[in-house]
């Protein structure tokens, strides 16, 4: 589902308020920040870490909402950071693909998982 640039600015709005009101951007710095994000997705990858690649596709009900939140931790640290940073997170992913296209012509790397330096 697509997200709007609106919709990534009014959560962005809401994770100010909700950090302001506990007085935690005092603990937001981009160090702690990028090290919660790394433990949030360290948790994501937790969920799969021993299922079959046909589970994985297919989670059943409660895994699935593990999943939503832990991505949903994931969203709300980068968000965080790229506001602690005043990177506009959206410009950054555009500019990323740019790149990733370039790195990864379809026309050389359909179908392959190798690594850009190995075709």
């Amino acid at each position: 589902m697509p997200v709007s640039e609106s919709a990534l600015d009014e959560l962005l709005d809401q994770l100010r308020k909700f950090a302001a009101e506990r007085d935690w951007d005092q603990f937001h710095s981009p160090k702690n920040l990028s090290m919660a994000l790394a433990v949030e997705a360290s948790e994501l990858l937790e969920i799969f870490q021993w299922m079959q690649e046909s589970e994985s596709l297919a989670p059943d009900a409660d895994t699935r909402a593990r999943i939503g939140e832990e991505l949903a931790d994931v969203l709300v640290y980068c968000l965080l950071m790229s506001n602690k940073l005043d990177i506009d997170l959206l410009q950054a992913a555009q500019e990323k693909m740019k790149k990733n296209a370039a790195k990864y012509p379809a026309d050389k790397v359909k179908g392959s998982s190798r690594k850009y330096t190995e075709y």
